[in-house]
C-alpha cells in the first residue's frame, strides 16, 4: 500500500502546479485536444438561440497598445483594455447562447507574441463560459504563429467549439484550403420533439488573407474545395431535416461567418439597405461565385463578415441577408466619434400546437455600441418561416 504523501510535498505539488501553468491552466484544459467533434448547441427553455458577432478586435499588446481614430478627450488611457471591456460588457448585457469572432482577431503586426495577444483576446468569451467560435481575418497570421498555428491554438481554447478543418471523414473535408471551416447545428429545445434535429445550421469559413495568384491582386477569397464542403454539408443537414415520416417541407435556416465580404455586398445602396456605408467594399478582386453557392443550396438566410471596419449595413440580395458587424475593436482602424459596435442576431422558435416549442420561427438581428447606454440601433428580421401554401400548377415559387 502507498505511503501518503507528506504535507510539504503537496505544497510543493501545490506552487509548481500554479508556477508551471499560470495561464494555460485558464486557458487551456487539461485534456486539451482539437475540437473535432460537435459540441452541443441548442435552444433554451424560453424558444431562443442568441448570437453575439465580435468583428475585427484587432488585439495587440493590452495596455501598451494605443487606440486609433478616438476623439481626442479619449486618447489617454486608451488602449486594447477598452476592447476588453466592450466585449464583457455585451456579454453581460446580452446574455448570448454563442459568441462569434469573425477574424482579425488580433492585429498581428502589433502583437509581440501571437499566442499571448490570442489569450487575451478571448480572454472575456472564456472566462464567461459561454460557448465560442472563430474564423481567422487576414491580419491574425502576421505575428509569431503561422496562419495554422493560429487555428491550431484557437482549437485548443476552452469553451471553443472552433474547429481547425472538417475531418478526412465528414463531407470530403481532407484537402480543404484554408484553417477554420466548420459547422455547427443547433439542437431544438430540450424535451420537445426537435430536441434531436439541428434546427438552426451555422457555417463557418476561412475567407483567406491575400491573393497568392500573381495576376490577381487584392485580398483572398472562399475556394472550390471550400464550397464543395459546404454543399455537401448543407446538403447533408436538409436531408437529415427534412427526411423520414416526421420531416420538414423547407430546410432548417441557415447562418455563415466568414472575414472578408463578398463581391455582392456592392450591390447595395442606402435606398436598400438599413445602417451606414462609409468606405468600399474590400473583397476578393475576382468573384469566386460562392454567392451563387450559396443561393443554389438554399438554406443560408444571412451571411456575417467584419473586415471594412466603419460599414455595418445588412442588405438582401435573392432571398439571403449580407451583413456587416461594424469594427469592434479600438485599435483597428474606424472614425473619431463613431461608435465600436457589435451585432447581435436572434434566433427565436414557434409554439406547437401543444403548447411546446417547434421549430425556428424568425431571425431577427440589431447592433449595440460602445456608448454609455450600450444603445440598441437597427433592429431588422431577416428571416421568417413562410406557411406551406399550396401552388398552382405551372406558378413560379413565391407566387
Amino acid at each position: 500500500m502507498p505511503s501518503k504523501p507528506s504535507f510539504s510535498s503537496l505544497i510543493s505539488l501545490f506552487l509548481c502546479f500554479f508556477i508551471c501553468f499560470p495561464l494555460s491552466s485558464l486557458i487551456f484544459p487539461a485534456d486539451a485536444k482539437p475540437s473535432n467533434s460537435p459540441s452541443l448547441l441548442r435552444f433554451g427553455q424560453n424558444g431562443r438561440f442568441k448570437i453575439l458577432q465580435v468583428a475585427d478586435m484587432h488585439y495587440a499588446d493590452g495596455k501598451t497598445t494605443p487606440c486609433v481614430d478616438v476623439l481626442p478627450e479619449q486618447v489617454p488611457g486608451c488602449s486594447d483594455l477598452n476592447t476588453t471591456a466592450f466585449v464583457e460588457r455585451m456579454i453581460r448585457a446580452e446574455k448570448p447562447d454563442l459568441i462569434v469572432f469573425t477574424g482579425d482577431n488580433i492585429f498581428g503586426l502589433d502583437a509581440t507574441d501571437a499566442g499571448q495577444s490570442l489569450n487575451a483576446a478571448f480572454a472575456p468569451a472564456i472566462l464567461s463560459g459561454i460557448p465560442w467560435a472563430a474564423v481567422l481575418g487576414n491580419h491574425d497570421q502576421e505575428s509569431t504563429l503561422s496562419r495554422e498555428g493560429v487555428m491550431q491554438h484557437i482549437v485548443q481554447m476552452k469553451h471553443t467549439v472552433s474547429r481547425l478543418n472538417p475531418t478526412a471523414d465528414s463531407c470530403h473535408g481532407e484537402g480543404i484550403d484554408g484553417y477554420g471551416n466548420y459547422n455547427m447545428e443547433v439542437a431544438g429545445v430540450e424535451g420537445s420533439s426537435m430536441q434531436n434535429k439541428s434546427i438552426l445550421n451555422l457555417y463557418f469559413l476561412d475567407s483567406g488573407d491575400y491573393s497568392t495568384v500573381p495576376s490577381i491582386p487584392g485580398y483572398g477569397w472562399i475556394k472550390p474545395s471550400q464550397q464543395f464542403w459546404f454543399q455537401r454539408t448543407s446538403s447533408k443537414l436538409q436531408k437529415e431535416y427534412m427526411g423520414g415520416s416526421k420531416g420538414q417541407k423547407q430546410p432548417a435556416p441557415g447562418l455563415a461567418y466568414f472575414h472578408i465580404p463578398l463581391p455582392e455586398f456592392s450591390s447595395f445602396d442606402e435606398s436598400n439597405f438599413t445602417g451606414v456605408k462609409q468606405e468600399g467594399i474590400s473583397s476578393a478582386s475576382i468573384n469566386s461565385g460562392f454567392f451563387t453557392t450559396l443561393v443554389e443550396a438554399g438554406d443560408v438566410k444571412a451571411v456575417f463578415t467584419g473586415h471594412d471596419h466603419v460599414n455595418d449595413f445588412c442588405g438582401e440580395l435573392m432571398d439571403i441577408h449580407l451583413c456587416y458587424a461594424g469594427g469592434f475593436g479600438y485599435h483597428a482602424y474606424g472614425l473619431a466619434g463613431w461608435s465600436r459596435r457589435a451585432r447581435v442576431v436572434l434566433a427565436s422558435l414557434e409554439r406547437t400546437e401543444k403548447g411546446g416549442w417547434g421549430v425556428v420561427k424568425s431571425i431577427k438581428t440589431w447592433k449595440r455600441l460602445d456608448d454609455p447606454q450600450l444603445s440598441t440601433i437597427d433592429i431588422q428580421t431577416l428571416w421568417v418561416k413562410s406557411s406551406p401554401g399550396r401552388r398552382r400548377k405551372g406558378a413560379p415559387t413565391g407566387v
